[in-house]
């Protein structure tokens, strides 16, 4: 706890910064929402015939992943704000319009028809009648729709929009449990502020409400002009080409990233953080003009991308291998001579092929890993299911290329083995896998010797320095500080180097004469 507490007072206040941004997303998005979703609720209880369609759409927005929907409105409308802001109003109009809809239906038909027999007209019923007895479901509405908008907004990081999921998706990836508790909890505390304040106003009268939201209509009004102000450049230079990075948050932050490649080739360029595959996405559509990849990406084929070349070898060594728990390997010998067959079999062409088979053929993870052992005379004649003894179970990463090795695991394992494996893929960060490690969740995945020394273990700047040359020591430290630390074992590496590659579009390195990084470095000085 006081780790805790020293790490919010230490980033007190990029936390304030992230929490602005975080009600900003809110605030604006729930404020469209409310309007558009009374409206279309007021709407479809006037024409009940349309009721169960419009009520059927907002509900098959509900349903689309939340990264998903980022991924399709991303093209669209590029990084940043404006996307999140739609997909978080998306995500906020089924509570409203199903809560709005049901309150006006529910007003009890005597009490409308007193109304008439006053001599009220349709909006004054409208008006004084039926959206006073409703109020109490549409605020319900618009309370859930708040705290639905608040959780939902983390995921905004992914594309640069800012919030408190910055420091959530940091802390997952870079193995950090203060990092995670320091945007999660001030998440939970606007959820239930907002959900306190609406509260309050739901007990208030319409009249109320309605000078809230005039107020609040103002407010924004403002707000998009000082923004469109703002965003006026009035100096700007139409022939200097400045170049935007676009990078996950652990490349950003780990000691082998971005901050020590700047320092390392002296220049810098103005980036944004953002979750890896809609990052290529960001670059194909021209939101970006460099990401950090690896050099066995199969997106680099598929995006027709430029690898700049580490002519400073700054980059440590990244060899894949098995990690697995030594209690596993124990207990079963047969595993580990069943992945030790992989030691060397695969080389980076190999593995790149792999990957953009996956991502370009748009072919299943396991049918190419099957593939590849195949046309490689390493699988043998699988054991009867019936006589398999013990489940071995296997994790990965969330990318590409993890989701094959786990399969090449999987089918290597049962393959030479009498051992089930059950699959439990896509984890979101290293952390999560260790933990799950820890925690005997499952024995083995796919891990890469520079993660593990830059991130996993607790290696100091010096014996990094010394190691970075060489792979060989590089994974046999990783190896004797896994065992001694966690209790994990590194099988023998697989072949290939996955180390990072900051990549550009084809024709923009071409029209810049970018081969290096040394070149970027001069080109942005």
């Amino acid at each position: 706890m006081s780790n805790l507490w020293s790490f919010l007072v230490e980033n007190k206040q990029e936390i304030l910064k992230q929490l602005l941004e975080h009600i900003e997303l809110t605030f604006i998005s729930l404020f469209f929402a409310a309007v558009f979703g009374i409206s279309i609720g007021m709407f479809i209880a006037s024409k009940r015939k349309f009721a169960q369609s419009f009520i059927g759409l907002v509900n098959v927005i509900q349903t689309v992943p939340s990264i998903a929907l980022l991924g399709f409105l991303l093209p669209l409308f590029g990084i940043g704000i404006v996307p999140a802001i739609i997909a978080l109003f998306l995500y906020a109009l089924l509570p409203i319009v199903r809560n709005t809809y049901t309150g006006l239906v529910e007003v009890e038909p005597a009490v409308k028809e007193a109304a008439v027999a006053m001599g009220m007209t349709k909006k004054q019923i409208l008006l004084k009648v039926e959206l006073p007895l409703s109020l109490p479901y549409i605020m319900a509405g618009i309370r859930t729709a708040s705290v639905i908008n608040v959780g939902v907004a983390t995921l905004s990081a992914f594309i640069a929009a800012g919030g408190l999921g910055k420091f959530i998706l940091q802390g997952i990836q870079l193995n950090n449990t203060q990092m995670i508790l320091a945007g999660a909890i001030p998440a939970s505390l606007l959820a239930l502020s907002m959900d306190a304040i609406l509260g309050i106003i739901q007990r208030s009268s319409i009249n109320v409400i309605k000078w809230v939201m005039i107020g609040f209509t103002g407010v924004l009004l403002m707000y998009f002009g000082g923004r469109a102000v703002n965003n006026i450049d009035f100096d700007k230079n139409n022939d200097d080409e400045r170049l935007l990075g676009g990078f996950p948050s652990e490349f950003i932050y780990r000691e082998d990233g971005l901050k020590g490649l700047f320092a390392h080739y002296d220049f810098k360029i103005d980036y944004v953080e953002m979750e890896i595959g809609l990052m290529y996405k960001a670059l194909a559509e021209k939101q970006v003009d460099i990401v950090s990849g690896f050099s066995t990406d199969g997106r680099i084929k598929s995006y027709n991308l430029k690898v700049l070349d580490d002519d400073q070898n700054y980059f440590p060594p990244y060899q894949a291998a098995p990690m697995a728990r030594r209690e596993a390997l124990r207990q079963y010998p047969q595993l580990q001579s069943a992945l030790e067959r992989l030691a060397d079999k695969i080389d980076n062409r190999a593995m790149m092929e792999m990957n953009y088979q996956v991502d370009e053929g748009k072919q299943s993870p396991k049918d190419v890993a099957y593939e590849f052992l195949k046309s490689n005379n390493l699988l043998a004649e699988s054991s009867n299911e019936n006589s398999r003894r013990g489940v071995i179970k296997i994790g990965s990463k969330a990318f590409t290329e993890n989701y094959i090795l786990a399969h090449i695991f999987q089918l290597m394992i049962e393959s030479h083995t009498n051992l089930s494996v059950e699959m439990n893929l896509g984890f979101g960060g290293t952390k999560l896998l260790m933990d799950a490690m820890k925690n005997n969740e499952i024995d083995l995945y796919p891990e890469y010797t520079g993660t593990a020394l830059m991130l996993l273990l607790d290696t100091k700047s010096s014996q990094v320095q010394q190691l970075l040359s060489n792979p060989e020591e590089v994974f046999d430290f990783v190896n004797k500080e896994s065992t001694e630390q966690f209790g994990f074992s590194w099988l023998p590496p697989l072949g290939f180097n996955n180390t990072f590659a900051m990549l550009m579009r084809q024709e923009q390195a071409e029209r810049l004469g970018l081969e290096s990084m040394s070149d970027l470095a001069g080109e942005v000085r």
